[in-house]
Formats: structure tokens, C-alpha cells, sequence
């Protein structure tokens, strides 16, 4: 019995404790466990899935968009980072550098990467002679470092997996497209596939990426009516291409300075997942990406031919491409139903010898907590759907949570109350830096994105004439 209770332990009050709730529920589902190095987390194999599956569908996007996958040094020497200003400045305090190796001190020290875009840069140099050899458009999935003091599973840590593309274009038209075009892609991944509703729009020059020319983000509204970036479309200009020397020969037979991008996301989205969809009971996981999508759970296992018709039905589900699982153990039906809820599967099938007579099973979706009865004959059919709506629900779900909690403000203090009161707030800007800082400095909400197409009077800080709306929140 005390291995029974060891899993479905209380885990923190959801509204009470959000953030032991968030540490409970990671560690308890075997997500990830901590690391020997402070700040670092070890993803465990139940976790790594989920980015498997991410990675999966990233990847079909990227190719369709005529994106190559590749890989770079982990190791930069420094010298690459002092070549565009704003940069080096910008990540200079999350730099960890490699001083030694093999018993000696190095002639120049390395930097362990917290991006790429300088050594990119310097192999694009390379790689670009003609128009001919453009676009040229990169990807990499990797590990980075940015050597962070507060730390959280997922959402921050010392070092961490992500996805980085690169391209580097003709004209300023093309890269503008291509910038624009990537936080598409992410914004129809994050609905159709994490099933988050996510803002869009440019960041202020405040939130822009050290040595962008402009940064283009998706905000996510979480639980707790905090934001989290969920991923970064960043217009380089020629900036990163004049440093590192990325000409071209054009067709006219005149040399020319490309136009780079660069756009990421990272295993944060797992964290985003997480605190968007999860509740009382634990995680829920929409169906695209959960490591598994259905568990089936025998009644009465002992029973003849119990066992053998779930396992029938599995490789039934299996060979119709669904990510299914048989819990076989020698657990009771409760415990089991209490672990796999804990974990988020989507879909739980309970056969038991009245249902196997019956011609029937027993179906509880993870979202609603519903059970439906479907015929054993359709299994297939009944399940993809089941998985279908589960999906659907899951964003409709949270959109409605977000749409619902975002309000608008006149004053400083509007803006304030709203962010107590775990909201999205939208308050019109002069533009001025001073003013953006003050919002922070009395509410703790930072600018998240800029509310395009939307316009205010007067700037909720200062009284002037408005520019702009910005959608302040709080933030992880």
C-alpha cells in the first residue's frame, strides 16, 4: 500500500500555490529531476518525448518553408562575440567561457554558446559568394547555456534545448517576409498543435534582441494570468551580416551586404504546456504532443481473456498510428486512474469482461474528466475523434481563460490593479523609454508586445499623446 500512496501524494493547491504546485507536478510525473550543477535539470524520458514530438512537427513546418537542418560548435571563441557591440553588451552577463582545456590556459578563451548567431555568421561568410547561394536558410536543434541565478524546470535554466534558424536574404524585403513568416509558423504551431492561443506582434526597443534590428515575439497568458514568451522572430538587418562579412556578388556584378534573420523556440514550450493546460490533478496534455495519448486500463485483469483483449485493442490503436500504452501492473484500477490523470494522457479506456461482452469500452477524457462508452468494433475511429476533440477543447479552453482576463487601463494604477488581479493589461504608450520603465518599477509588469491596430488618446503613464497600445503583464 505505501508504494500506492508514494505517487498520488497531494500535490500543492493549484490556486493557492502555483508555483510548488508547477515543481510538484514536473518532478512527480517524472518529467525531469534536478541536475548536479545548480541551475541545470535533467529531462527524463517522459519529458523528452514531449520535445521529440515538438520537434517532429517543427520540423515538417521548417522543411515546407525550404529550411535545412544543421549543426555548430558548441564552443565560440570570444573574439566572434566582440564583433557586434550590442550583442557582446547584451549577453555579456549570461556568458560562461571556457579559460582551460587539456592542463593549459587557452590563447583565447571560448564561449560556451548562448546563440549562434556569431559563429553562423562567420560560416555564412563563408558559404555565400553569389545571389545564386541565396537564400540560404539553416536550423539547428541544440543544447545552449546562459548561466541564469534564479532557475525553474523548463521555463529557466542554466542550460537548455532549443531550435535556432538562421537565413540570410538579398533584399530587406525577403528578410522582413521570412521574419514574419517564422512567427506565423509559430503561432499555428502553439494553437494547432500545443493548443495555446498566443499574442503576436513587435517588442519594444527595451525587449528587442541584443543586436536585432527589430524583435517580433508570442506571448502566452499562463494559469496564473502571467505571460510567458513562447518563442522569438528576430529581424537582424544587415547588422550581424556587415560584422561578419556576408557579401554577395549580385547579378548585376556588384558586391552587396546580405539581410539575416534569426527565430527560436525552446523546451520552455514544455513548461508553457504545463502551466497552460494543467490542473488539480496534474498535468493535461494536449494530444499532438503527449508522449502518450491513450492508456488502457484492465477491469478485473484476472479474469479470462480480459488481459488478451487489451492487448489486442492496443496493437489495434498501435497500427492505426496512436501513441497508446497497457498498464498491466499490478496496481489497483484507482491507482492507475489517479497516475495516468497525473501525467495528462489525453484518453484512459477502462475493458473490463462486461465491456468485452458488451462489445464496448469505457473512454474518460483528461480534459473534462467525461466518460463516454464506444463500441470496441470502431475503436479506432472513436478514439482518433475522442483525440480530435480533446485537442479542440483544450485551446477553446484556454482562449476563453485569456480572452476573458484581458483588460484595458488609463493610469498607472489601472495597470497595476489589472496585473494584481493576474490579467493582461492593454495601456496606451508615448513610446518613451522612461515611462516603460516606471510600469515595471511600480507594478512588476513588463511590456510583453505591442497591440497592433489597436490606438489610445494618452499614455497611461505620463498623460501624453499615445503612440502606441502595449499589452503589459507580469512575466516568468
Amino acid at each position: 500500500m505505501a508504494k500506492e500512496t508514494q505517487f498520488v501524494e497531494q500535490i500543492a493547491n493549484i490556486d493557492e500555490n502555483f508555483p510548488q504546485w508547477y515543481t510538484d507536478v514536473v518532478l512527480k510525473t517524472k518529467l525531469v529531476d534536478y541536475g548536479p550543477v545548480k541551475g541545470t535539470m535533467v529531462i527524463r524520458p517522459y519529458g523528452y518525448a514531449v520535445w521529440e514530438n515538438i520537434q517532429k512537427e517543427m520540423n515538417a513546418r521548417f522543411h515546407k518553408r525550404g529550411v535545412e537542418n544543421a549543426y555548430f560548435p558548441l564552443l565560440i571563441p570570444m573574439s566572434y562575440f566582440t564583433k557586434e557591440a550590442e550583442h557582446v553588451e547584451g549577453f555579456a552577463p549570461e556568458v560562461a567561457v571556457v579559460t582551460h582545456a587539456g592542463g593549459e590556459e587557452l590563447a583565447e578563451p571560448l564561449a560556451i554558446r548562448p546563440t549562434s548567431e556569431t559563429i553562423i555568421g562567420t560560416m555564412m561568410s563563408k558559404w555565400v559568394q553569389s545571389y545564386r547561394d541565396l537564400p540560404l536558410k539553416i536550423n539547428q536543434w541544440c543544447n545552449v547555456m546562459r548561466w541564469e541565478k534564479t532557475t525553474r524546470p523548463f521555463l529557466r535554466t542554466s542550460e537548455f534545448l532549443w531550435q535556432e534558424g538562421h537565413t540570410a536574404h538579398a533584399s530587406e524585403e525577403e528578410a522582413k517576409d521570412e521574419t514574419m513568416a517564422m512567427l506565423e509558423i509559430y503561432k499555428e504551431f502553439a494553437e494547432n498543435c500545443l493548443a495555446i492561443p498566443v499574442l503576436t506582434g513587435r517588442k519594444t526597443e527595451k525587449e528587442r534582441f541584443a543586436g536585432a534590428v527589430a524583435t517580433y515575439t508570442m506571448e502566452a497568458m499562463m494559469h496564473d494570468g502571467k505571460s510567458l514568451q513562447a518563442g522569438t522572430s528576430h529581424y537582424l538587418g544587415q547588422n550581424f551580416s556587415t560584422a561578419f562579412d556576408i557579401k554577395y556578388l549580385g547579378n548585376e556584378g556588384v558586391l552587396q551586404t546580405a539581410y539575416t534573420t534569426s527565430w527560436g523556440v525552446s523546451t520552455r514550450l514544455i513548461g508553457a504546456i504545463i502551466m497552460t493546460h494543467g490542473d488539480e490533478r496534474g498535468l493535461v496534455f494536449p494530444p499532438v504532443v503527449a508522449p502518450i495519448q491513450c492508456v488502457i486500463v484492465p477491469i478485473a485483469a484476472r479474469k479470462p481473456g480480459v488481459v488478451e483483449a487489451c492487448e489486442a485493442l492496443k496493437t489495434q490503436l498501435e497500427n492505426a498510428g496512436i501513441r497508446v500504452t497497457l498498464d498491466n501492473s499490478d496496481n489497483s484500477p484507482g491507482w492507475k486512474f489517479n497516475e495516468w490523470e497525473m501525467k495528462g494522457v489525453p484518453v484512459r479506456i477502462e475493458l473490463g469482461p462486461r465491456d468485452i461482452e458488451a462489445g464496448k469500452m469505457l473512454c474518460a477524457r483528461r480534459d473534462t474528466l467525461e466518460k463516454v462508452e464506444m463500441p470496441l468494433e470502431s475503436a479506432v475511429d472513436g478514439v482518433k475523434a475522442l483525440l480530435d476533440s480533446v485537442q479542440k477543447g483544450l485551446l477553446e479552453k484556454a482562449r476563453k481563460h485569456r480572452d476573458e482576463r484581458i483588460v484595458y487601463a488609463d493610469d498607472i494604477a489601472g495597470i497595476l490593479a489589472g496585473v494584481e488581479a493576474g490579467n493582461f493589461v492593454k495601456a496606451g504608450w508615448c513610446g518613451c523609454r522612461e515611462c516603460e520603465d516606471k510600469v515595471k518599477e511600480e507594478t512588476g509588469a513588463t511590456s510583453r508586445v505591442f497591440a497592433e491596430g489597436e490606438s489610445a488618446e494618452t499614455c497611461a503613464i505620463c498623460g501624453k499623446k499615445a503612440e502606441h497600445v502595449i499589452v503589459f503583464a507580469r512575466a516568468y
